[in-house]
């Protein structure tokens, strides 16, 4: 599926279940409740906070990657309530960092 399909897709779901996009402050609020969501478990699994009892028997991969989910949802509402084609704004931004960082991390 391309970038331009999930957003589409997205769409489609928020017209026929949805009843509509929130406005693009609320998604941008959700979009940072999420990142908080996904980062509660990110400092669990890799740093040194250590889990709750009752989050021990969590699949934690699969968490985090529902949280990254949940952002990437939240990410194409708004590029479909902003009318901003992410494929183009992704192929954009590898070329920016390809010219700008192309030899920066490696030498």
């Amino acid at each position: 599926m391309t970038l331009k399909e999930a957003q589409q897709q997205v769409d489609q779901w928020i017209k026929q279940y949805g009843g509509g996009y929130f406005s693009e402050l609320t998604n941008l609020g959700i979009l940072t409740e999420e990142v908080g969501e996904m980062a509660r478990w990110v400092v669990r699994q890799y740093g040194d906070q250590s889990f709750k009892p009752t989050e021990k028997s969590v699949d934690t991969k699969a968490a985090i990657r529902d949280e990254m989910s949940d952002i990437l949802w939240v990410i194409m509402c708004l590029a479909n309530q902003m009318d901003i084609d992410l494929s183009k704004g992704f192929e954009e931004n590898m070329e920016k960092k390809t010219k700008r960082d192309s030899t920066r991390h490696i030498s």
